[in-house]
């Protein structure tokens, strides 16, 4: 069965970062910082999907959905990482699970989407070793409660955003700016994720995958320096999180680091481990140039000629069916199904006076890129599943409320939900593949 679904993350719409037993996470140290988000927005309430799932999941079975991707709050379960389990915070979890297998729609939960527990920060986080088996051991804490009606896993999502954003360049949580000396975060995250899919399997989970933001890298130019730069970049941004889970081998990190020192003997076996599925983050390509300073090997060069996102994002749906095809091309054999675990795009979304959004530019998205979906499908493409990103509009990181990405609007004063034309389009859409199959 192809899963159709949306895809939202914990600490982005639950809210209620105080209640039942949650404990703080990065992102809530984070958000309190001055300065760290824009106008200072915290998820402290965001979308108050922790008391209004209901409403939510109705949306959902509004719209046709057979799958919905979310992400555990790890600070919900175990308040400080470890030890003691949060019993109210997997109570959580459990009416979600058994809401949406009601409503015929599959679960798909993620176990870490960004939101570490501080306590877990203040003992080293990702840039720590340690981290790696109590991942694995929150893994079996909420395998053992919902393997039983959950069939797919992802342990991590987008390991490289959290690495570049939340270590390299302190962008994101937890805000640390260290440049090419965040490489362990990167380790530590595969690592943890390998653990984790021996534990998950170990408590009945019968299908595990990992979660990669992947972009295709387009060389400015012909010349030598841009393209030994995009191939730097390809290197840091996929491979480094492609290789060892696929080829059980890390790719050439010389440009970035003299040896391995985080890497120890047996690492790359655990992360290697087998996957079901690999899904895949696709938002827009990355046009790469030589370095203009001596601290990284490359330069973000720039797309134009393109329409672009409320981000200034690209909006590029070739490179969707380019991403796919290079993927199978690269790993062949060893690339399992793929699924498309996020795309979508944030819009300037405004209620008009009749009270709709009309996002044409966001159906106009959607559309081109299941089309370059279903193109990469024809050249042989596996791909098992299809999500939009958003569900909601909600708290987008560094941004707070001031992108909005959702199919369904959000009034963050009221919390009313308010469906878009997107919302509609794309409830037609798996309409007409219902009645198609």
């Amino acid at each position: 069965m192809f899963l159709w679904g949306t895809a939202t993350a914990a600490y982005q719409i639950e809210g209620a970062t105080e209640e039942d037993g949650r404990g703080p996470s990065i992102w809530d140290t984070f958000a309190r910082e001055p300065g760290r988000t824009r106008d200072g927005h915290t998820g402290d309430v965001a979308c108050d999907h922790y008391h209004r799932w209901r409403e939510d999941v109705a949306l959902m079975s509004g719209l046709g959905l057979n799958a919905y991707r979310f992400s555990i709050s790890w600070p919900r379960v175990q308040p400080l990482g470890d030890g003691a389990v949060n019993g109210r915070g997997l109570d959580f979890y459990d009416r979600l699970v058994d809401a949406l297998l009601a409503a015929g729609i599959q679960p798909v939960p993620t176990l870490f989407h960004w939101d570490l527990p501080q306590a877990l920060q203040d003992r080293g986080g990702w840039m720590n070793r340690e981290i790696a088996p109590i991942f694995a051991e929150y893994a079996r804490v909420v395998a053992e409660r919902l393997a039983d009606r959950v069939p797919l896993w992802i342990t991590l999502n987008e390991p490289f955003v959290h690495m570049a954003y939340g270590h390299a360049l302190g962008l994101h949580a937890p805000g640390q700016a260290l440049l090419t000396g965040a490489l362990p975060a990167a380790h530590h995250q595969l690592l943890a994720h390998g653990l984790a899919v021996q534990a998950l399997r170990a408590s009945g989970a019968r299908q595990v995958a990992l979660t990669n933001n992947c972009t295709p890298v387009w060389p400015a130019s012909r010349e030598e320096p841009d393209l030994k730069a995009a191939d730097a970049y390809d290197i840091l941004h996929n491979r480094l999180f492609n290789d060892p889970v696929l080829l059980g081998r890390y790719p050439d990190l010389s440009a970035y680091t003299p040896a391995l020192d985080f890497l120890r003997d047996g690492d790359l076996a655990t992360i290697s481990a087998p996957l079901d599925v690999l899904g895949i983050n696709y938002y827009n390509p990355t046009r790469i140039a030589a370095p203009a300073s001596p601290e990284l090997p490359f330069t973000d060069a720039g797309i134009t000629g393109h329409p672009t996102t409320a981000f200034g994002w690209p909006v590029v749906p070739d490179g969707l069916r380019e991403l796919l095809t290079g993927l199978r091309s690269r790993y062949g054999t060893a690339l399992p199904p793929i699924m498309i675990t996020e795309n979508g795009c944030s819009q300037p979304d405004e209620l008009t006076d009749a009270g709709t959004i009309e996002d044409t530019a966001r159906v106009s998205y959607l559309e081109g890129h299941l089309a370059a979906m279903h193109r990469a499908m024809d050249e042989g493409v596996d791909v098992r599943g299809y999500f939009a990103w958003s569900l909601l509009d909600n708290f987008e990181w560094a941004e707070g409320y001031h992108q909005r990405f959702g199919l369904v609007h959000v009034d963050f004063a009221t919390q009313r939900r308010t469906p878009k034309r997107s919302y509609h389009w794309l409830r037609d859409f798996l309409m007409a593949q219902n009645t198609d199959t």
